[in-house]
């Protein structure tokens, strides 16, 4: 099997896994349990008034919602991800694409680049394309651009997922040096580029390194993907050996509560991504309280994903319906309001 065929075969493995396995963390929490929003009796708010729009990386939101990465290369990704889009542009919400790696291959690559390929049912959402880190190289700069082009992206994420590739069967482990890759390309490139995990956490630490250099952050945005949700660490056990062999890599990250609070007090201004469990309006809610710009949500889709875009549109708009209740309970006429309500923390 040529290795477009390899990444092709294990996307459509992490999509069955996903569906049929329990790939969440088992002792590791989001920790946003650990947070209360206010409820104000005496709100002085109109709940059909509340405005939840924003804007992230200069395209306009309805909500402050992305639909987070999650696949590509096989033919039912493509599926997945036009009815993902589609129910974007309904919303009014931004999109992640998964991993478009597999476009890297040239001409081998063609068959595969269909299934990222949304523009045409979502014409005016925030697309975001995606590469791993391992591949955002001076090389295959290029060939990312024209991947971008491809699909009419509107930004870059990069994905830095050292856990994940360690236990992938062939995965890249080699990460020195893509930290001056990042910071030499991002300019070279021609697309805004958001540096992200895969749900294993960005906290202090990898804050500290990105900004070592320079002194600055090379990126335009920030998703934290948090620990709490689905761990890709679990995901790849379960693919190469059909088990969890090593449960203690598979609940190893920082919870996503905890990333949040450690980016944002170190880069105060940045645009920030809160994924990573968040499942429910309240966990955006409390997600915005605690410094992010904006929450992805992307295994709890999977299902609805492969039924239809109205299934899709549904589960989300159920998602932005608690969120703007909760900033009407909150007393919170926007997203600016509920960011200075402040929360309780329990003990």
């Amino acid at each position: 099997m040529d290795r477009r065929g390899e990444i092709t075969t294990r996307k459509r493995h992490h999509i069955d896994v996903c569906l049929h396995d329990d790939v969440g963390y088992q002792h590791v929490t989001t920790g946003l349990e650990r947070y209360r929003l206010p409820y104000n009796a005496l709100t002085q708010t109109n709940l059909g008034e509340v405005d939840l729009s924003t804007e992230f990386l200069g395209v306009r939101l309805r909500a402050p919602i992305l639909v987070g990465a999650m696949t590509g290369g096989a033919r039912l990704s493509g599926t997945i991800n036009r009815n993902l889009a589609a129910a974007a542009q309904q919303l009014g919400i931004g999109m992640m694409l998964g991993s478009q790696r597999v476009m890297l291959h040239g001409v081998a690559g063609e068959g595969a680049a269909a299934s990222f390929v949304v523009r045409d049912v979502a014409p005016d959402v925030l697309l975001l394309g995606n590469i791993g880190l391992s591949q955002f190289t001076k090389e295959a700069l290029p060939d990312i651009a024209a991947a971008l082009d491809r699909v009419g992206a509107n930004a870059l994420a990069v994905h830095t997922n050292p856990l994940q590739e360690a236990i992938q069967h062939n995965g890249d482990t080699e990460f020195a040096g893509s930290l001056d890759r990042l910071h030499d390309l991002t300019d070279l490139l021609g697309y805004p580029v958001l540096l992200k995990e895969v749900g294993h956490g960005i906290g202090a630490g990898a804050v500290g390194e990105l900004l070592r250099l320079t002194g600055a952050p090379p990126v335009a945005a920030i998703d934290v993907a948090g620990a709490g949700g689905t761990s890709w660490s679990r995901v790849e056990q379960l693919v190469r050996y059909g088990e969890v062999r090593y449960p203690d890599l598979g609940d190893w990250g920082i919870p996503t509560a905890q990333a949040i609070r450690e980016v944002r007090a170190v880069l105060p201004a940045i645009p920030l991504v809160a994924s990573g469990g968040i499942r429910t309006g309240t966990d955006a809610a409390t997600a915005l309280c605690l410094g992010a710009n904006v929450v992805a949500v992307a295994r709890p889709l999977l299902s609805a994903a492969i039924e239809s875009a109205g299934a899709v549109t549904a589960l989300l708009q159920g998602v932005i319906d608690e969120l703007r209740v909760c900033l009407h309970g909150c007393g919170a006429w926007n997203l600016d309001v509920l960011r200075d309500v402040g929360l309780t923390t329990l003990p």
